[in-house]
């Protein structure tokens, strides 16, 4: 059984991506759109928090242009 606080960690990470990965879709849609600007500002900030290295091993950078590629490739 996984540990509720492992768990919630997961889900924060989870929902970042999503987040980011919707706001990167919108942004090849209209590259005007001020919010989802403001979004992918927002979750690249916190890819680079000392909160995210707590809750995650995953390397900020690397999953920032992993969401990059597969949103172009899309």
């Amino acid at each position: 059984m996984t540990d509720p606080y492992e768990q919630l960690a997961n889900a924060i990470i989870l929902q970042a991506v999503k987040d980011y990965r919707d706001a990167l879709k919108k942004m090849k849609k209209r590259p005007r759109y001020d919010p989802a600007k403001d979004m992918i500002a927002e979750v690249e900030r916190f890819f680079h928090t000392d909160w995210y290295r707590e809750l995650t091993s995953v390397d900020g950078n690397f999953l920032i242009e992993k969401l990059r590629s597969e949103v172009r490739g899309a």
